[in-house]
């Protein structure tokens, strides 16, 4: 691996530490401290700052700051106000008010998330300028993106402080606005990305809206609809997968249970599965194009939910938590890495991080934010934290969710094989894609027209 190659890879480790320190644990966290029933809304506003945030930071690095500054940037403000979130919850105790902790914590993660996109203008960038295959060589450097956030997993897993593991504490906090400092400034030292400071166009293409041209094609449309109903998935096991692992050692039954006390361990097994994944997209991509591959991802979130669903913590029983796990990989990295190389074939240079911000906006954004907020309001509300019920009962209602989710994933997964096609023209055809772009703007299109 050349010197580019491991500085971007340590770039991507640092990326995914950031958000692995608190992503899957936050709910034992707020469970603890009585905001069990508020857990869904500390993941939905994930995705509704991803409705604005990575768009609008994506155009201005194409067009006014450099995506390596505008990263460190977000890096600090993200750092900055996840860190006043732990320092909230250590001030006030076993009294956490929603409130607080919530408006910090929605102000850090709306920098944060824009830095994903970004991490990938970055690394795509600098492949390209160096005369790299993108297709073949971001893939192995995107493994050390997950190697960097497993690693965070098992730091708050393992290490206690004041006679309690950081999964279960605010230090998570502090954990992850540590990470971000630490990459605000190594980002700084990565090759620099261009910008677009003298290049004219329309009012919308001056605000980012360009982007959205990208619907004028319909396989484009098409794919970023369904990457929108495949984005209902992403974060319903990272915002109760530990917690419902948890569960377990509330029910007499698995009480003793090593992974009902170590779930953070055992999700962590997810992120194991998605680095060697990672590896199989290039040769995946070239043999079954991005088609075969999303719906690779989509059953893959059947079998995600359904093993959930069937596993417990028992001996007998956590080989089906583990294969949760195992394509838990397929269902993740198939999709999301496998677009964003998709995304970036499929666009010009010119508008790399404005369409980039555009996929998140979609997945991250609309798809996460909606199927969190249905998850938790419609399903894990009524069926886990409606009063009344016994430990027993909740972990009923547990196993029913997560088959409500799998049947989702089934039904858009049949959709998706019905109806989107591989694109005809050449994806790496850039030139192409350029003037079909120039065209439609010429042409007038509806954003212009509006």
């Amino acid at each position: 691996m050349n010197t580019l190659k491991i500085r971007l890879s340590a770039l991507g480790f640092l990326e995914f530490a950031v958000w692995g320190s608190y992503l899957v644990s936050l709910g034992m966290f707020l469970a603890g401290v009585g905001l069990g029933e508020y857990i869904f809304w500390f993941y939905t506003v994930q995705g509704l700052v991803s409705l604005v945030m990575p768009g609008l930071i994506g155009v201005i690095a194409d067009r006014f700051i450099p995506a390596q500054k505008m990263m460190s940037l977000c890096h600090v403000l993200a750092g900055s106000f996840m860190f006043a979130a732990g320092w909230y919850a250590m001030s006030t105790g076993a009294d956490v008010q929603f409130g607080p902790l919530f408006t910090l914590y929605t102000l850090s993660v709306a920098f944060f998330m824009p830095t994903i996109g970004l991490n990938n203008s970055v690394a795509f960038s600098a492949l390209t300028k160096a005369g790299m295959d993108t297709v073949k060589e971001f893939p192995p450097i995107r493994v050390f993106g997950t190697v960097g956030f497993i690693f965070a997993e098992l730091f708050v897993n393992f290490v206690p402080i004041d006679g309690q593991t950081i999964q279960h504490t605010f230090y998570q906090l502090f954990t992850c606005g540590i990470f971000s400092f630490i990459l605000a400034v190594y980002a700084l030292t990565m090759p620099a990305c261009p910008v677009n400071r003298g290049k004219k166009g329309s009012l919308a293409d001056s605000l980012g809206l360009s982007a959205f041209k990208l619907f004028k094609r319909k396989e484009m449309a098409i794919f970023f609809i369904f990457s929108m109903l495949l984005g209902v998935s992403l974060q319903i096991t990272n915002s109760y997968g530990t917690t419902y692992i948890e569960h377990f050692g509330k029910v007499a039954e698995y009480a003793q249970d090593f992974f009902a006390a170590n779930p953070t361990f055992l999700i962590s097994m997810s992120q194991a599965s998605e680095a060697l994944c990672i590896l199989l997209i290039p040769m995946c991509l070239r043999r079954f194009g991005i088609k075969g591959v999303m719906l690779m991802a989509m059953f893959a979130w059947v079998l995600r939910f359904g093993f959930f669903g069937l596993g417990d913590t028992s001996t007998s029983g956590v080989w089906l938590l583990m294969l949760s796990c195992i394509v838990y990989g397929v269902a993740f990295d198939f999709f999301n890495v496998s677009g964003g190389l998709f995304v970036d074939q499929q666009t010009s240079p010119e508008m790399r991080s404005s369409a980039q911000g555009l996929f998140m906006i979609m997945t991250n954004g609309v798809g996460a934010s909606v199927g969190t907020f249905l998850a938790g309001t419609l399903v894990i509300n009524k069926n886990v934290y409606a009063p009344g019920l016994s430990p027993e009962m909740q972990l009923d209602g547990w196993r029913e969710s997560w088959y409500i989710f799998a049947a989702y994933a089934l039904i858009v997964g049949i959709l998706f094989f019905f109806i989107f096609k591989n694109p005809t023209a050449p994806a790496a055809d850039k030139k192409e894609v350029k003037e079909e772009e120039d065209i439609a703007t010429d042409a007038g299109g509806m954003i212009e027209k509006a």
